[in-house]
């Protein structure tokens, strides 16, 4: 209740930038409130054909903005007011989450009807979060020719570019002419309608080339298709993880990208779009990741945000009990020279923040193929020589402002060597960490960040505590 009314407030400011009431559009480009209320009220009053009215003009877009921006208590009601409305397009805009919520208000034969009209693997994304149940209602309802499709791309492993990539595709033999190839893709209405490319495939169907469609039709007709063609070409394995999918097609710059199997065959293709989805996907999850926030995304379902932040929550409990252990072993040091309990958490946190920087690069490098077996000692190298330098100048004004404000040399030298080693550390464990979970399968953007803290926390204060102990006695 405390949700909608919060909403409410946000939605009656006097100050809004509304400057046409018939615009459901600001000038950023987003759903003015005014308009998200008076659709909602729409609904909320039972008037479900002035809600479709006031919607009608609206991008597909921004109808999935519009169902994604209302409070989830009302979300239901919304939907089935605009269930006539939510297309295959508007469907293929919304937020994962949001997703399950329409697909909950429909009937199988809806959903079916929906998936018909997407293409195999937005169809696929579609289908595979429903229940076993409805799964087999859903895949009932639909044709038999898609029925098919869908079900071969479930047979693959989630994340995998069998799941990614689409059947819809234009495959011909390299023995026709630029004419005839012409004359098919005018003659057979059942062909793919968006494609840039043609693949040429051999008599046992592996991808021996492609024909960009611009070269196609600046060609004469009586071309062969085999001279016209390019024949090199990036191929992507059907068991492919995404994300390794979309590192080839960065580095690469394709447009899209023919699929195989393991024998070599032509079965499908990716192209530019899903992987413009799928980088923006892996990248806010690594960031969210690095952070113990799971995914991240607002309409996640609360008791998953709930039990993934607190388990990252508990490790660092877990992390920060060690860190207080190691200041326990100093009791006596901080006893007589009390000033050490305000500059010991100097030490750490910047050592954790500097950590936290090259954490970041690595983690990026990482994921994005630029840090490889080969050159980890150079960026181990590299981040060694950083770490040398600003724990350097961290230590030289650190040193400076403690003994103008303390007066002590003593504390101001361990002070800047305390700074300096763990800035050393930093560098070290920054590196070291993701890159020895990466080497051992596992996402280094998941748990690198609570290692590299807990060991700068822990070094930090050893250092710091322990050069006090050595030579202010």
């Amino acid at each position: 209740m405390a949700e909608r009314d919060d909403f409410a407030t946000l939605l009656s400011e006097p100050d809004l930038p509304v400057t046409s009431d018939s615009q459901p559009i600001d000038e950023e480009n987003r759903l003015r409130p005014r308009f998200v209320r008076e659709v909602l009220d729409a609904v909320a009053d039972g008037d479900d054909e002035a809600a479709r009215s006031l919607v009608s003009e609206l991008h597909p877009a921004d109808i999935a903005d519009l169902i994604e921006i209302a409070p989830a208590e009302e979300r239901g009601d919304l939907i089935q007011a605009l269930a006539s409305m939510v297309d295959a397009d508007v469907y293929a805009e919304l937020n994962d989450h949001v997703r399950e919520d329409v697909i909950d208000e429909m009937a199988p034969e809806q959903v079916a009807e929906i998936a018909g009209e997407l293409d195999t693997d937005d169809a696929v994304a579609m289908i595979e979060d429903l229940e076993e149940d409805e799964q087999r209602a859903v895949l009932r309802a639909m044709e038999p020719d898609d029925r098919a499709a869908v079900e071969e791309a479930l047979s693959y492993g989630e994340e995998t570019a069998g799941r990614l990539m689409q059947r819809d595709l234009i495959a011909v033999p390299e023995h026709w002419t630029v004419g005839k190839l012409i004359d098919y893709l005018r003659s057979d209405d059942e062909l793919a309608t968006d494609f840039w490319e043609v693949f040429v495939v051999s008599p046992s169907h592996h991808p021996v080339g492609t024909c960009k469609l611009s070269t196609i039709l600046r060609s004469p007709r009586k071309t062969p298709v085999s001279e016209i063609m390019a024949r090199k070409q990036t191929l992507i394995p059907v068991d492919m993880d995404q994300e390794d999918v979309a590192i080839r097609f960065q580095k690469y710059a394709l447009i899209s990208a023919a699929v195989v199997d393991p024998t070599g065959r032509l079965v499908g293709m990716i192209t530019v779009d899903d992987i413009v989805h799928i980088i923006q996907q892996e990248a806010g999850e690594d960031i969210t990741l690095l952070s113990g926030a799971g995914e991240g995304d607002i309409n996640e379902p609360l008791p998953m945000t709930i039990r993934t932040r607190v388990v990252w929550l508990v490790v660092n409990l877990a992390a920060t009990i060690c860190t207080a252990s190691v200041v326990g072993l100093f009791q006596g040091e901080i006893g007589r020279y009390a000033i050490l309990a305000a500059l010991m958490p100097i030490v750490s946190a910047l050592g954790g923040n500097a950590g936290t920087q090259t954490l970041a690069v690595v983690v990026r490098a990482l994921a994005t193929n630029q840090l490889t077996s080969s050159n980890t000692m150079w960026m181990l190298f590299r981040e060694f020589r950083i770490a040398i330098a600003n724990g350097a100048a961290l230590g030289l004004v650190g040193a400076v402002g403690s003994y103008l404000v303390l007066g002590n040399a003593t504390l101001s030298m361990v002070f800047a060597l305390a700074m300096l080693i763990n800035s050393l550390v930093a560098g070290l464990v920054g590196v070291l960490v993701p890159v020895t979970l990466d080497k051992a399968n596992l996402d280094p953007a998941v748990a690198s960040a609570v290692f590299v803290t807990t060991m700068t926390d822990v070094m930090g204060f050893f250092t710091f505590l322990g050069l006090a102990s050595v030579l202010l006695t």
